[in-house]
């Protein structure tokens, strides 16, 4: 089985963009690849502007001339005038020294303010260059470092997509071949890994679509287990069908205040429910849960006997004071999706406010009872439905 092993490292902005683009291309000629295949994509704003780094840049080094192209380089991605080798570009896949990508990398953002720049590096010993199951640049097989601007300033980014052949019956994942691990170790701290089971190369007989699961990188990718992910569809679409049933099954032990404004009538701006984490904790964890915090959400998560992973992913400040709550079953080619209310007169899918320590005490009770009812219930028709999955497969980790 084919697995795509996707990682995303730590890319601070405080790093020289030609700085980072140096690193990554030394790690390639220092782990014995030899000169990788670059391509890259040095884009104007689709906006209008007085500046196009684009002339700035032609003004410097004419023989890119060639490169130049308006066309989208994928879809979704609007048109812009942009210096590409990708394949809209009139030169596509033609190399460029690297002397000169690391001397226009040096000068941005400042002398080329480009609205967009990304750099592929790849190496045969990654997997193959484009995977056929995946819909997105950023699964792409090699080393993809992006910068950009954005409304809090210039983002920067740095992945790595290796292809990886695994066995279901095999505890652990087998590792990167000894070269691209030394590239990746160079790439620096890892943030986080996502794993991609990919459908065999043979595919799946008959004329039914393959269904597609969305990763926790946002990107769908088809079903390495079809029949599996159909199953789960079915399993996940009668439990939203019959979700106020459960949620009286779960016996929620607290009523909060309806929906609107009856639910903000005494949540004024200034009130908050000071620490999250240790209310989930304290709740979640005899359940088996760990928690885990980032920016504005919470992730719960837990694995069951047949290797699948359980989560109750919860958003609490990103739209403001408030919770949205949504419980996940991750298992190999397939994802569950459910969005739960906080309370027996909320709704799923909608975000409700926390208001002040008591409220979020109240809140994550009744998420606990509801989590509870969903353990004992849609996990285990899910993993009766699907069988295990391999000891090695993690969504995210």
């Amino acid at each position: 089985m084919r697995v795509v092993l996707h990682t995303t490292f730590v890319a601070s902005k405080k790093e020289p963009l030609a700085e980072m683009l140096g690193r990554v291309h030394q790690a390639f000629l220092d782990g014995s690849l030899g000169e990788p295949t670059i391509r890259f994509n040095f884009g104007d704003s689709p906006l209008p502007s007085h500046v196009s780094s684009v002339d700035r840049v032609l003004k410097r080094h004419p023989e890119l001339e060639r490169f130049v192209t308006s066309g989208s380089p994928m879809p979704g991605i609007p048109e812009a005038r942009r210096i590409s080798n990708v394949p809209v570009s009139p030169a596509p896949y033609e190399a460029v020294p690297f002397a000169t990508l690391h001397e226009i990398a040096a000068g941005i953002p400042k002398s080329f303010p480009f609205n967009n720049v990304t750099f592929h590096f790849y190496s045969p010993e990654f997997g193959e260059l484009i995977p056929t199951a995946m819909s997105s640049a950023a699964m792409i097989t090699g080393v993809l470092l992006g910068d950009s601007w954005w409304v809090n300033g210039r983002n920067r980014s740095l992945t790595a997509s290796v292809l990886v052949e695994a066995d279901p019956s095999s505890k652990k994942l087998p590792s990167p071949a000894a070269a691209v691990a030394a590239v990746l170790a160079a790439c620096g701290k890892v943030k986080r890994t996502v794993q991609a089971p990919l459908l065999s190369a043979t595919g799946e007989a008959g004329a039914r679509p393959v269904p597609g699961v969305r990763i926790p990188t946002g990107q769908m990718i088809a079903s390495a287990k079809p029949e599996a992910a159909r199953a789960v569809q079915a399993i996940t679409a009668d439990y939203r069908a019959r979700l106020q049933e459960v949620v009286a099954r779960a016996a929620l032990p607290h009523l909060l205040p309806a929906p609107g404004a009856e639910a903000y009538r005494d949540v004024a701006l200034s009130v908050t429910a000071g620490p999250k984490k240790p209310v989930l904790e304290r709740v979640f964890k005899p359940m088996g849960y760990a928690c885990k915090g980032q920016s504005g959400t919470f992730t719960l998560r837990r694995r069951t006997a047949g290797n699948l992973t359980v989560e109750l992913q919860l958003d609490v400040g990103t739209w403001g004071h408030s919770v949205l709550a949504m419980f996940r079953v991750w298992g190999l080619g397939f994802k569950a999706l459910l969005s739960i209310p906080v309370s027996a007169n909320g709704l799923a899918g909608a975000q409700y406010p926390i208001g002040d320590a008591n409220r979020w005490q109240k809140i994550v009770e009744n998420l606990g009872a509801l989590v509870r009812e969903l353990d004992r219930s849609l996990v285990p028709e899910i993993e009766a439905a699907t069988g295990p999955s391999p000891e090695w497969y993690q969504p995210e980790r």
